[in-house]
């Protein structure tokens, strides 16, 4: 199979990689560059082409791409606020203080 063959992708892998192509050139990108980061995408989302029906259907691909921003954020409003961490920070200092002598 020739470089850049698309036929082992399914229908829908070709769908996704156009969608994510024509969302990168409207923010700007190249068509090229669209192209090869929209491939590249379908590849890291499900491992490369396949047919549909064969082994493995069904099953999940991981965490694909599409997914990450749900596993960032959300930090900053966990953490307690400068208030807290210095009143902590104070009364650490205060007991090392204590104990030392």
């Amino acid at each position: 199979m020739p470089q850049g063959d698309k036929s082992k992708y399914t229908d829908k892998q070709k769908d996704k990689a156009e969608h994510i192509a024509e969302s990168y050139e409207s923010r700007g990108v190249p068509a090229p560059e669209a192209e090869r980061r929209a491939w590249a995408t379908v590849n890291k989302d499900d491992g490369g082409g396949k047919k549909p029906g064969g082994s493995g259907r069904g099953k999940t691909t991981g965490h694909p791409a599409a997914h990450a921003g749900g596993e960032k954020g959300g930090g900053a409003s966990a953490s307690p606020p400068a208030a807290a961490r210095s009143a902590s920070a104070k009364k650490a200092a205060a007991t090392q203080k204590r104990n030392a002598g």
